[in-house]
């Protein structure tokens, strides 16, 4: 069976967004729960974060084979199974009563979650044609952007007024009615069971990512590269890479495709979705412990707090796929860098009195910004590539977005705890008897000098002002980082004609893109 006409474009649109906001809310929504499940299976701090791990790396070291199991056994096929073992894992996981099980089956649902998403992608733009890929990469950049931020929203509420087991039976109903569309409306697409498999340059880039999202993972818990683990771990990625880029450049037929390297939108969209996940998932991981931890609102307050981030995303990413063949998607790009750097400006300008209104405000800006860039270069960097690479193209564009994550939360979670200790130290320097402000009536009675629970009380206010500090620093880091990637719009470029379709299918509907 071949892409067609035949199916509803609506229909095939609703059955791979399920999947897609399936597996897009799992990479936050088990993060709220880490502390139920510590507690519920006796874990430790170091024990329980390998329900992380294990599926951030599997899920990372399975991503870029979509495109070789999708030639070789059909789109369709791997979607099917990638929903079946990604639901009956969630299950699994809900199940779980011990560590080992929930580690073993967090795993699994990395090894066939890796897939939804970069199937979607290349499900949709073969669906629709190209001028109409504006709107598609808008209805996919939803489930993709709003699965995240919403996360930590969901997974509070039902810790909260269920059970954190709930976070990962929550898929089911999804699953299910995924499941469901995808048998009836979604086509299969032609295969090459006689591609062969090259297995050296897998086990390269295996090697390369597994070791990176360890190291990025386990960083923070062992204080870096003074630990032995990390300092292997960090020479493995980079000899693993190496050894990958060296065996694509010679291989007569390598693992990934050379020809998408050589289109020069799909490599710069490759750096600005790397940068979009750095600002995504790190802004992520910063808010929920500022608003618990410093300003004292409890989950489901903080989640209320930070869904307006997600509708504001929503709203812009609707309006873009108006704009979209309008405008020039560069142009919406630059905009939406604009309006993120200006809400990182602002929480850079947060402090512990910080209002309900100012962190929605910044919150809708951010939103609104990420919309406006995620779709447009979703656009741009498939714009010029034939269509028997978006499959491909489509893993290694998710991949480069979950390692851009990874790094962007090692290095502000690094720089937290690093930058927190600094403040403090500068900070206690002025806590001394010969400072006047430390004395009546500048200094409150709890704060006394002169009683251990007064220093003790004024410790703790330091560390909490410390933190605030460096909370501040990383969000204007960040800013930096949205700036820095201004200059990556010249490179791209807008594609003048459409391009000539390859051997994906022989249906009228892929056609379509290259009439």
């Amino acid at each position: 069976m071949s892409l067609s006409g035949k199916s509803s474009p609506a229909l095939i649109t609703v059955s791979v967004m399920l999947a897609t906001i399936m597996q897009a809310l799992d990479t936050t929504i088990a993060n709220v729960a880490l502390p139920h499940m510590q507690g519920s299976l006796s874990a430790t701090q170091d024990q329980i974060s390998w329900v992380l791990t294990s599926y951030i790396v599997a899920a990372g070291i399975m991503t870029p084979a979509t495109g070789f199991i999708a030639t070789r056994f059909g789109r369709k096929r791997l979607f099917v199974w990638s929903v079946v073992g990604f639901t009956a894992a969630s299950l699994l996981c809900g199940a779980a009563f011990t560590l080992n099980q929930i580690v073993l089956y967090r795993l699994l649902q990395g090894v066939f979650g890796a897939a939804l998403v970069p199937l979607s992608q290349a499900i949709l733009l073969d669906t629709f044609p190209r001028e109409k890929h504006g709107k598609a990469m808008a209805m996919w950049g939803v489930g993709v952007m709003i699965g995240p931020i919403l996360g930590p929203t969901l997974g509070g509420l039902l810790t909260e007024y269920y059970n954190w087991r709930w976070v990962f039976l929550i898929n089911l109903p999804f699953g299910i009615l995924a499941l469901s569309g995808i048998l009836a409306f979604v086509p299969e697409t032609q295969k090459d069971p006689d591609r062969p498999f090259d297995f050296l340059g897998f086990a390269f880039l295996a090697i390369a990512i597994g070791a990176l999202q360890m190291m990025l993972d386990r960083g923070e818990l062992q204080a870096w590269f003074e630990s032995t683990e990390i300092v292997i771990e960090g020479g493995i990625a980079a000899l693993g890479l190496y050894l990958f880029v060296a065996h694509m450049l010679t291989h007569h037929r390598p693992f990934l495709d050379r020809h998408l390297f050589l289109d020069r939108n799909f490599v710069v969209g490759l750096v600005f979705i790397f940068i979009v996940g750095i600002i995504l998932l790190a802004t992520m991981a910063l808010l929920p412990p500022f608003l618990q931890h410093l300003k004292g609102y409890p989950v489901v307050t903080t989640g209320y707090l930070l869904a307006p981030r997600g509708f504001g995303t929503m709203v812009s990413m609707m309006l873009v796929g108006r704009l979209m063949g309008k405008v020039d998607t560069r142009i919406l790009i630059f905009f939406g860098l604009a309006l993120t750097s200006f809400s990182l400006w602002q929480m850079g300008r947060f402090n512990l009195d910080v209002t309900e209104y100012m962190l929605v405000e910044s919150g809708i800006i951010q939103g609104l910004g990420l919309g406006l860039i995620f779709v447009p270069l979703s656009t741009l960097t498939f714009s010029t590539l034939a269509p028997h690479l978006r499959t491909e193209a489509a893993a290694m564009f998710s991949l480069m977005r979950n390692i851009g994550s990874s790094i962007g939360i090692s290095i502000v979670t690094a720089l937290l705890s690093r930058n927190t200790q600094i403040n403090h130290a500068i900070l206690g320097e002025h806590v001394n008897i010969f400072n006047p402000l430390m004395h009546a009536p500048y200094a409150p009675p709890q704060w006394s000098l002169d009683s251990t629970a007064g220093l003790a009380a004024l410790d703790a206010e330091l560390n909490r002002q410390a933190a605030g500090i460096a909370y501040i620093d990383d969000f204007v880091l960040m800013m930096w980082v949205t700036l820095c990637a201004l200059p990556l719009l010249l490179l791209l470029r807008k594609p003048r004609r459409p391009v000539s379709d390859g051997p994906v299918s022989d249906g009228p509907a892929l056609h379509a893109v290259a009439d």
